[in-house]
């Protein structure tokens, strides 16, 4: 209308009110990288921009239960800066999910002999279709490529985990798929005992929103947005956490859970389960033959029992990962414990000896971790800074250090130097492989690649972490082959 004044133009967001930047950079949708790329580009905003950062992790559950004197410890392990401590408190929730990359949504998870990887929301494997576990159909028994898994349309994958014979798969609506050998009832399917070739969906959980899985030696755990734990399969050893060792056909609900605070993560070994929550207990069930359920002793459990050791010392757990002979969890200020069997320096303490407990790695006292990965008898952990280190056996060289043999053990926490250059932000290893994706996108793979687990037909092999080259589309994947690798 003539006469009204126009709306002012800002040229820059410095000039907005700071009230105004301030809901910006608090509204939950920046990362920590997001506030130092601002601060960059006008350093009159870094007040703000540590002031957004610190009100974005008082909002975070893993955050606000700690107390006055962890919180402190946390900002002055992460040199004094709120944005680092948003950046390690964002890269411990999304360590067992999806992982923001510039390339998309990804997240890699590797079986026994296969690899499956999301990217925005599609799945692709590659590997041996060992009972079905690549979710390609009856015909297909191993991909040298990765190859896209078909779903029903409009279906968004947002979680994934794979083990020796059996993969499971969480949609972003919360519906859960599984696939692979269901002889022992494992993909949730009632008493349907044959091999599950594609993914199917779970009947059974129909109405239940679901956030994360874990597959273990044929038997499955499974989350639920609510912080709930249903569990199926083999039950041998009370790794279901259901009080005796029957087989279940179908997911059921582990009534213990039901009464304390909510699960934030699971985790599923050989033969038994890890389930973390969110007042940072640990509890484990099932098989203690190798000291895994970290009691002290080697007997089972049939419930969920909590790790007292953490509890005693007021060690606020976030994350645990479980290996086949071992288990290492990472707490809430970015300290890494292991125990189980020592085997080839797997614990990463500089002898092969066995813990019956959980004990801190001091070697890593410096670093401040944000994921943990273990299984045989290897062990990774990456940093807040990206950096990623490695012990154990070298396994056909999984272990990613070309200067070893395939056959030889680190016993203390080493980092990979091939990876220097890279920001990694999730690693995956399997039997005698391993899978890593850095903050670019880009796909590593080293160690045994004889079923085509790496992807490529005609390599068998490679010690060194070697890009996996592919097309945006992840329509064909292919591996170059360079000196890392052993061509057969």
């Amino acid at each position: 209308m003539a006469g009204e004044k126009a709306p002012r133009a800002f040229s820059s967001m410095e000039e907005l009110p700071g009230h105004l930047i301030g809901e910006v950079l608090t509204s939950g949708r920046l990362a920590a990288g997001d506030l130092a790329r601002l601060e960059a580009t006008c350093r009159s905003l870094r007040p703000l921009a540590e002031h957004a950062a610190s009100a974005l992790c008082a909002a975070r559950a893993a955050f606000a239960a700690l107390g006055p004197a962890a919180r402190g410890e946390l900002l002055e392990r992460c040199g004094g800066s709120w944005k680092k401590v948003l950046r390690f408190l964002q890269s411990v929730e999304s360590s067992s999910g999806t992982v923001h990359t510039s390339s998309g949504k990804m997240q890699v998870a590797t079986g026994r002999y296969h690899t499956l990887l999301v990217h925005d929301s599609s799945v692709y494997s590659c590997g041996s279709s060992l009972c079905g576990v690549l979710g390609h159909g009856p015909d297909t028994t191993q991909c040298s490529a990765f190859s896209r898994v078909p779903f029903p349309s409009l279906s968004r994958v947002v979680n994934i985990s794979a083990s020796h014979n059996h993969a499971a798969f969480v949609m972003e609506s919360g519906e859960v798929f599984t696939c692979g050998d269901n002889s022992s009832f494992c993909c949730g399917h009632g008493e349907v005992g044959r091999t599950i070739f594609r993914p199917t969906q779970i009947k059974a959980l129909e109405g239940i929103s679901c956030k994360q899985v874990a597959t273990g030696l044929s038997f499955t755990v499974i989350l639920t947005t609510d912080g709930q734990v249903y569990t199926c399969g083999s039950n041998t050893h009370g790794q279901l956490g259901h009080g005796d060792t029957i087989d279940r056909t179908t997911p059921k609900i582990v009534k213990l859970f039901e009464g304390l605070a909510p699960v934030e993560q699971v985790a599923a070994g050989a033969s038994y389960t890890f389930a973390v929550t969110d007042d940072g207990t640990v509890y484990s069930f099932g098989s203690c033959t190798n000291f895994c359920l970290g009691h002290g002793d080697q007997h089972d459990e049939l419930h969920p029992r909590a790790i007292e050791s953490f509890k005693r010392r007021n060690i606020h757990v976030v994350r645990v990962s479980a290996g086949d002979e071992h288990a290492v969890a990472l707490d809430a200020l970015g300290y890494v414990y292991t125990w189980g069997r020592g085997y080839c320096g797997a614990l990463g303490h500089g002898d092969e000896n066995d813990k019956t407990n959980p004990e801190l790695i001091s070697s890593l006292k410096s670093q401040v971790a944000v994921q943990v990965c273990a299984r045989k008898r290897k062990t990774f952990v990456i940093t807040d800074e990206g950096s990623v280190f490695a012990f154990g056996w070298m396994g056909f060289g999984s272990l990613g250090f070309p200067d070893r043999g395939s056959s030889d053990k680190v016993m203390r926490p080493r980092v990979l130097d091939s990876l220097r250059d890279h920001y990694v932000s999730q690693i995956s290893t399997g039997l005698y492989h391993t899978v890593a994706v850095t903050n670019r996108g880009i796909v590593f793979g080293f160690g045994d690649n004889e079923r085509a687990q790496l992807g490529q037909e005609y390599i068998r092999g490679c010690l060194k972490p070697t890009e996996i080259m592919f097309q945006k589309s992840m329509e064909d994947i292919v591996i170059a082959a360079p000196s890392g690798f052993s061509v057969s």
